[in-house]
């Protein structure tokens, strides 16, 4: 991994609709926060890293251009990656490296979203392969909810376990979302609410399913001297995953979810991680639907293959349980989708430094965050530690 690196600072916008700002005002208002968390200037960052959707989707080509100033990034290296729904842990794993290989010590990382402007959901429904993919697709929810469908089928799962199981996680994220500052959908749920809601797609409803949001993260990954100089309490990276699958979406098995798989294998070899469920103290679960939860409960090895809805009745993925996953709300409840993987960095560091208010899970100390994308294509998990 070369040398240790640490995040040494977060901040992120409240999200939602954003018509008050500008996209690059959105941009920069995260990015201050995250300085002033870390208790440094932008002098200090020595490189840049940001992140966005596509152009398509954007409706700006090089949004790393048209954010520059915004981010304080005139006369620095400046980079864009972009791997759609996973951009924000993408970002974020591209300025690991900068600081690791010892090229820069002090690097700021960014994702951004506007989603109430131009036509993201334009974007989103066109996104399949035009011939073989597009007609029966018809944007996100059609993808999961043929992903559920296969999951409950895989195991032989009774239909109204798994809806109940969803329907707890729903209930459980909208509860954490009320006290998020930053989260989109703030809203009072019931299990009636959620397995009343209208169909989406079968058997995906309304509140299985996030919002379109606009919003910005940013984050400050620094080496060991760099943190020690900056006298902050960090969060050190201690193991890092990729994988992305290049099938068409029919043609890949999305319940035993090679990507989601070796991301976190990946991850946790690097962290010295045996037992997730038990050497993981939160988790921060890229989850824009419940049901895709569930499956990456499975993936990641929090339980054995069909016994996701078991740690879910058992109580011990929910806040007060052995190991809390989502205690901001999650995507469910929040979706900038350029910043959404980097709002679940900065959502663990803050769990981790003992900082997360009043959604923080006692004791806290090691984290796995996580962030999806493409049509079911890509996963990038990353471990974060007090622990150097």
């Amino acid at each position: 991994m070369g040398r240790a690196v640490a995040i040494v600072g977060v901040g992120q916008t409240k999200h939602g609709r954003r018509d008050d700002v500008s996209y690059p005002e959105l941009v920069h208002e995260a990015v201050v926060a995250a300085l002033l968390d870390a208790g440094i200037t932008i002098k200090d960052v020595q490189a840049v890293v940001s992140g966005s959707m596509p152009a398509p989707m954007e409706g700006v080509n090089m949004t790393h251009l048209y954010w520059a100033d915004a981010m304080g990034a005139y006369g620095k290296p400046l980079i864009r990656t972009a791997t759609c729904g996973s951009t924000g842990v993408s970002v974020a794993q591209t300025a690991f490296y900068h600081v690791a290989s010892g090229i820069f010590d002090v690097v700021l990382a960014v994702g951004s979203e506007k989603m109430f402007e131009g036509d993201p959901q334009g974007t989103m429904t066109t996104v399949g392969d035009p011939y073989f993919q597009r007609p029966f697709i018809a944007g996100a929810p059609g993808i999961f909810s043929m992903q559920s469908s296969q999951y409950a089928a895989r195991y032989n799962l009774d239909e109204t376990r798994v809806r109940e199981a969803a329907a707890v996680l729903s209930v459980a994220h909208h509860d954490s979302a009320l006290i998020n500052p930053f989260a989109h959908i703030r809203m009072k749920i019931t299990m009636e609410d959620v397995l009343n809601s209208r169909i989406i797609a079968y058997p995906v409803r309304l509140l299985d399913v996030c919002p379109s949001s606009d919003g910005a993260c940013a984050a400050l990954f620094c080496s060991e001297e760099a943190a020690a100089r900056f006298g902050r309490k960090a969060a050190w990276v201690k193991g890092m995953g990729y994988y992305g699958e290049e099938l068409f979406f029919g043609d890949s098995d999305k319940v035993d979810w090679e990507s989601a798989v070796k991301a976190a294998q990946d991850a946790y070899r690097m962290a010295g991680i045996i037992n997730p469920l038990k050497e993981l103290d939160v988790a921060e679960v890229y989850n824009p639907f419940t049901y895709q939860e569930l499956i990456f409960y499975e993936c990641f090895g929090f339980c054995e293959r069909g016994k996701a809805c078991e740690l879910v009745e058992k109580g011990q993925v929910l806040r007060g349980g052995e190991m809390p996953c989502d205690p901001s709300g999650g995507v469910l409840c929040t979706n900038p989708i350029g910043a959404t993987g980097l709002v679940r960095i900065a959502e663990a560091v803050l769990q981790i430094t003992g900082r997360a208010g009043e959604r923080q899970v006692p004791g806290a100390r090691t984290a796995l965050a996580h962030a999806m994308g493409g049509v079911d294509q890509l996963n990038g998990v990353m471990i974060l530690s007090t622990e150097k």
